[in-house]
């Protein structure tokens, strides 16, 4: 068989053109030996002699002009560069493989054997059989299925590994006498992610340590706080050394960790048992244990980044209640711990602050809008009341963001209708977002999830806001607020709210209607001073109190008619335990939103069973399943209910799965407590 660029036989050109010469310069010979009287030898000599240069001459002119005139598809230059090209690739440095359209190897160089094993034949086997790509992935353009080993980049060609080494694979299409083919070229990047990775483990890692609770477990035993702080300090000491980190003490109670990034992951494997190691000191027999708060950046940058994204972490450790670690990644925010009760702070110093930072930024504001969460309760309304009343009293228009026809808060604004700076007070949230200006003020209390908020988009129109809240925060806003006022320890946010009011109005400034909204907020958050109280709670009780709360009235806030009495029964006809201590409470059928309170009762009542440390309470209102939670003190049921969406604070949370089932929510609060108990 002859191929394209096979040679055809014939007369070679140059043969022709020499004999054509050699039969000029013997003409020009004879026609010289005849004519002229010069000896025959010496012209016979001369001709010789002429016709070397000559000949030379001529080849070369022909060379040039044949150069000149023939096309690069000439027969002659493909076999010129068919050497050249398989000359090239048997000395190139980089391995080539050469497969068939299928991935089946044809040929490799030497290059290649050198980083394959010698004496191992790898001819009609497939390319994937060597390396962690096939042939698809190396000519894709796109990333392959990450259940795949294989990474692609922005750069050209696939990231595999292959013998034990990592290689950047670019394959390139060919097509000769008919067959398609791929040439692989094989770049080691073993070094390089050898190096990108010692970078990465030796970066530099800042975290701030914070004593949480100290001060307030010292508070009866102050001779022997230097004990405790010799302790916590010896245990934070012992945990640094052990990485060859530097801690260091910058405030009372308060550290700076420098550490390297390679025992991050070793930290999370671990789940931060720094935390458990820490809450085994005690002072005193059955008092709380000691507990730290840790807020970690792992973003990459300048050191100034990371130290204020990891004093942002601490914070949002604090605001979350304490005896947790925060860390902060390029992308999402990851917590670990939270698992003990918080303590009340004793101290009212924030609460001063905070009311003059508020009254301040609504001095200069044009107006005040203030809300609530999504179907509120008295929590919410009377701290959305309480608000009102400072801005008022700063000379600001405000107007409260809620739908008045939810029946959960009616006897609420029923009770302070007839005051008449209440007449236009209550709007819903279209109107609401005709009230925006430049340097409107919005105030959200009594929620810090922005998906829980009533009107997400007010929220997201109005330029300054502040939030006041006593729910464990959920994560990072879009907007940072002028003022965030986060307390898990405080029982309710008319708590917050009234500690703020006593810090900034004259006695007496406080209706009596508003102080009886404010008082059964708290009433209904503490279950009748019940839970979660503390010095701060009974303190803001007597403020109210002395501005006319009149707690017999606002009883008359809770009582229920025959038809919720009716709905509350439905829950305790379908009860079941799980692992032996969480009581699990569903409705059946489609439930109305009336049912949602019945639900958060139900499971305040499932708390008296005996043996029930945790209690939830189930419906289905349209296409969404409400959950409410309640714990007894042992269990954090927020972090059980933050794993689906949800959020609350350790002894009460709620959660709104939406577009499910309820065997489906069923089932993800299985996962979630399964996964709590697993980590406790």
């Amino acid at each position: 068989m002859t191929g394209k660029h096979d040679k055809k036989p014939g007369v070679s050109p140059k043969l022709v053109i020499n004999t054509a010469l050699a039969a000029l310069f013997m003409l020009l010979a004879s026609l010289a030996a005849r004519f002229s009287s010069l000896n025959p030898f010496v012209i016979g000599a001369a001709a010789i002699i002429f016709y070397i240069p000559a000949q030379y001459l001529a080849g070369r002119l022909y060379s040039f002009f044949s150069f000149r005139m023939t096309s690069p598809d000439e027969e002659s230059l493909p076999p010129i560069l068919g050497n050249i090209t398989l000359d090239f690739i048997l000395k190139l440095y980089l391995p080539v493989v050469i497969c068939d359209e299928n991935g089946r190897i044809i040929w490799y160089n030497n290059a290649f054997i050198k980083i394959s094993n010698p004496r191992e034949v790898l001819y009609a086997k497939h390319i994937d059989s060597i390396c962690s790509a096939d042939i698809g992935q190396i000519l894709a353009d796109t990333s392959p299925n990450e259940s795949l080993a294989v990474e692609v980049s922005s750069e050209d060609g696939v990231e595999a590994t292959a013998y034990d080494r990592i290689f950047r694979i670019k394959g390139y299409r060919m097509t000769a006498q008919g067959k398609n083919y791929v040439i692989t070229v094989w770049n080691e990047r073993t070094e390089q992610r050898r190096l990108a990775k010692r970078l990465a483990d030796e970066e530099t890692i800042i975290a701030y340590v914070m004593i949480d609770n100290l001060d307030e477990l010292m508070q009866f035993v102050q001779e022997k706080y230097r004990s405790a702080s010799a302790k916590v300090e010896a245990i934070l000491k012992e945990w640094a050394d052990s990485v060859g980190g530097i801690l260091k003490e910058y405030e009372r109670d308060k550290f700076i960790f420098i550490f390297e990034a390679r025992y991050l992951d070793e930290f999370i494997e671990r789940k931060f048992d720094i935390l458990d190691r820490i809450r085994e000191v005690r002072i005193g027999e059955g008092s709380m244990p000691v507990t730290v708060s840790i807020g970690i950046s792992r973003v990459h940058g300048t050191l100034a980044v990371k130290d204020h994204d990891a004093h942002a972490s601490l914070d949002l450790a604090l605001q979350r209640g304490g005896d947790q670690v925060v860390v902060k990644n390029a992308h999402n925010t990851e917590f670990y711990g939270g698992r003990t009760k918080t303590v009340q702070k004793r101290t009212k110093v924030r609460a001063r602050v905070i009311a003059n930072e508020l009254t301040l930024n609504m001095a200069k504001a044009h107006n005040v809008l203030i809300m609530g969460h999504r179907n509120p309760d008295y929590d919410s309304i009377g701290a959305c009341v309480g608000i009102a009343r400072l801005a008022m009293f700063c000379g600001v228009r405000a107007n409260i963001v809620v739908n008045r026809s939810d029946p959960s808060i009616k006897q609420a604004i029923q009770r302070v209708a007839n005051l008449p700076e209440y007449a236009d007070m209550f709007v819903d949230s279209f109107v609401g977002q005709d009230m925006i200006h430049s340097d409107t003020l919005l105030v959200i209390v009594d929620v810090n999830n922005p998906q829980q908020f009533a009107a997400p988009d007010i929220f997201d129109n109005v330029g300054t806001i502040a939030i006041i809240d006593h729910h464990r925060k959920t994560g990072d806003y879009s907007r940072q607020p002028v003022i965030t006022y986060i307390e898990p320890s405080a029982s309710s946010t008319c708590e917050l709210v009234a500690e703020i009011l006593e810090q900034s109005l004259p006695i007496g400034s406080l209706h009596r209607e508003e102080a009886d909204v404010l008082y059964g907020g708290m009433l209904l958050d503490t279950k009748q001073f019940s839970r979660n109280t503390g010095v701060r709670t009974f303190s803001a009780a007597l403020y109210l109190r002395s501005e006319g709360a009149n707690p017999a009235e606002v009883q008359l806030f809770f009582k229920s008619d025959l038809e919720d009495f009716m709905r509350e029964a439905k829950f305790s006809m379908n009860v079941v335990t799980y692992r032996q201590i969480f009581a699990i409470s569903m409705s059946d059928g489609d439930g109305s939103p009336q049912d949602r309170i019945a639900a958060a009762k139900a499971a305040d009542k499932l708390l008296s069973v005996e043996g029930v440390m945790a209690s939830f309470a189930l419906v289905h209102i349209d296409d969404s399943v409400h959950i409410s939670a309640r714990s007894a003190g042992n269990v954090n049921v927020q972090l059980i209910l933050e794993k689906i969406g949800g959020g609350g604070y350790y002894e009460a949370a709620g959660a709104l799965l939406k577009n499910v089932t309820m065997t489906s929510a069923l089932n993800s609060l299985k996962d979630a407590i399964d996964d709590y108990m697993k980590k406790k």
